[in-house]
């Protein structure tokens, strides 16, 4: 028999796996040496566990941070190295090739037609050119249509096992299933904006697995992307989110660009906050790249939760963590209003400890908010003691979870919501209308 090939996976907890479960879990011509973690705290130093690894692997697979990616294959004689997370600019994709290449390894990417699986029932993929570009607006957006119609449909949430690897599959209705699966902050600013509208959400590990279940419940799938990651799940309809205050982005960073190349619908969002000649560029990317794709233009509709007055108040802003941290944004919706309603906003950089000060060490590009670190429990209590330091009369709080009450901190909070507001044509109905989605 000849030598297995020995392959590592570069990852960040969801698509690495998913990659690992489809191609090479049960393929005994490869061994898999390890994954490497990145971008997500905490993944590191951890071991993909059996029986989710599968027969060939009674021990798990070892996880161990990228920074080690050289000492590994060199050592262990790698011959593959496959690139499986997302949000990278193609520069760091090719910077990373060339670390695995100057070491002997060959190195890939995964498509759609080696990883996406196929469903009997039909799938509206959501996904983007960035993180932070509003995919979660446009994914409720689509459920309120197909509720307006009386469909059954689910949600299937791009995977983030950033704290509990024991679960293949999870199901969210309730907001005591988030607390049943001990969801991290990022898991539940995704999850909890859908529980909240009665939406059912599945999520987990084994997307093989998630599906099954989801296809039992739904008549549609609606899959909720990551970052800007592709879909799992082949689609019968995709709907790309571009960025109009990141213009250029959509066709810059991996694999954003797969996204936009294979989109049917494009909606170009935050317009109204963004300069006429960031559309316009963004618009020609696009009918360079797929003329064949619908487009529509789109807002964010933001709206405010609470009764305080911000005007001269010393506040802290929280924002989405992604969205400010790989997403590269200096701030997003919540410095916006706390500015536009006078509120006099405290840096919260020199008051940062632990963790958090990290963070703003690793994106130094963070302007003065706070991002919504919360991955692990150290995070969480580093959190809450940079937002006491900074002692702030209110709390303007742009994630979409309440961020005082999970941290026990007592002070009055404004909670920015923010939901689609399509322009011109609903481009996007017509063609779920047309689609017999509606």
């Amino acid at each position: 028999m000849s030598r297995r090939r020995k392959v590592v996976i570069m990852g960040a907890a969801g698509r690495d796996f998913h990659n690992f479960n489809v191609v090479f879990r049960n393929d005994p011509s490869y061994e898999v040496i390890a994954f490497t973690a990145a971008q997500i705290p905490g993944i590191a130093d951890r071991v993909y566990p059996f029986p989710l690894s599968g027969e060939l692997y009674p021990n798990g697979v070892p996880i161990y941070s990228e920074e080690e990616l050289p000492k590994i294959v060199k050592e262990n004689e790698v011959d593959l190295v496959v690139l499986s997370y997302s949000d990278l600019h193609h520069e760091d994709v090719m910077r990373k090739a060339s670390t695995a290449l100057s070491c002997g390894a060959d190195f890939a990417l995964l498509g759609p037609r080696s990883t996406c699986l196929k469903s009997s029932k039909p799938v509206i993929a959501v996904t983007a050119a960035r993180t932070g570009a509003g995919k979660s607006t446009v994914t409720r957006y689509i459920a309120r249509l197909l509720k307006s119609k009386g469909k059954k449909f689910v949600i299937v949430r791009h995977p983030m096992p950033y704290g509990d690897l024991r679960h293949p599959v999870q199901r969210f209705s309730s907001f005591g299933d988030l607390d049943t699966y001990g969801c991290t902050f990022e898991e539940r600013e995704e999850y909890e904006p859908h529980v909240r509208e009665g939406n059912v959400v599945y999520a987990g590990i084994d997307y093989a697995e998630v599906l099954k279940e989801a296809e039992r419940e739904a008549e549609v799938i609606v899959w909720d992307g990551g970052n800007n990651d592709f879909p799992f799940f082949e689609p019968t309809l995709h709907v790309v989110v571009l960025d109009a205050l990141r213009p250029g982005s959509e066709v810059s960073y991996y694999p954003g660009l797969v996204n936009l190349i294979s989109a049917d619908v494009v909606i170009i969002n935050k317009v109204n906050v963004a300069p006429k000649e960031n559309v316009e560029l963004i618009m020609r990317n696009v009918r360079h790249y797929n003329p064949r794709a619908l487009t529509t233009l789109a807002g964010a509709k933001i709206s405010v939760e609470g009764e305080i007055d911000l005007l001269g108040r010393k506040v802290v802003v929280v924002e989405d963590a992604p969205s400010v941290t790989h997403g590269g944004m200096t701030h997003a919706a919540g410095f916006a209003v706390a500015v536009e309603k006078g509120a006099l906003v405290v840096d919260p950089r020199p008051f940062a400890v632990g963790e958090i000060e990290r963070v703003y060490k690793e994106f130094s590009h963070i302007g003065p908010v706070l991002p919504s670190m919360g991955y692990t429990p150290q995070q969480c209590r580093d959190l809450r003691e940079t937002i006491i330091r900074c002692d702030p009369e209110a709390i303007v709080n742009s994630s979409p979870i309440d961020v005082t009450r999970l941290l026990g901190i007592e002070r009055p909070q404004v909670n920015i919501r923010y939901e689609l507001e399509v322009y011109g044509d609903d481009v996007l109905a017509s063609v779920m209308k047309e689609r017999g989605f509606l």
